[in-house]
C-alpha cells in the first residue's frame, strides 16, 4: 500500500516561514506529479492545489505565488512546500497528493491524484 506522510505545520507569526515534507512509503515521487492542496476551517478541500509540478512544470495559484516553493528531493523522496512571506489566511490545512503519472495536463485536478496524506495544520496568527 502507498502511504503518504505530510507533517511541519505549527504555529508561526505572520510574515515567518515554515516547510512542510511529505515522505512516502511504497511510492517514488521522481518527477512524477505532487501538488499541496489547502483545506481551511469549516470548508470543503480546495479542489484546485496551492501548488503542484511534474517533471519541470509547476503550477503556483496566484495566492501563494512569490511566496511558497514547491520541491522535490529524490534523495529523499521527499516533496517539500517552503512557505514564507506566510499570512494569517494562510491558516488551514496542508494535504500533499500524488499521482503515478507525469501529464501535467491534469496538474490542478484533485480527483487525478491517487495518494494523498492526511493533512498537517499551519496556523498563522497575525
Amino acid at each position: 500500500d502507498v502511504q503518504l506522510q505530510a507533517s511541519g505545520g505549527g504555529l508561526v507569526q505572520a510574515g515567518g516561514s515554515l516547510r512542510l515534507s511529505c515522505t512516502s512509503s511504497g511510492f517514488t515521487f521522481g518527477n512524477k506529479r505532487v501538488a499541496w492542496f489547502r483545506q481551511a476551517p469549516g470548508k470543503e478541500r480546495e479542489g484546485v492545489p496551492c501548488t503542484a509540478n511534474t517533471a519541470g512544470t509547476t503550477y503556483y495559484a496566484d495566492s501563494v505565488k512569490g511566496r511558497f516553493i514547491i520541491s522535490t528531493d529524490n534523495a529523499k523522496n521527499t516533496v517539500y512546500l517552503q512557505m514564507n512571506s506566510l499570512k494569517p489566511e494562510d491558516t488551514v490545512v496542508y494535504y500533499c497528493a500524488a499521482s503515478p503519472y507525469y501529464d501535467y495536463s491534469r496538474l490542478t485536478s484533485s480527483y487525478t491524484y491517487d495518494y494523498w496524506g492526511q493533512g498537517t495544520l499551519v496556523t498563522v496568527s497575525s
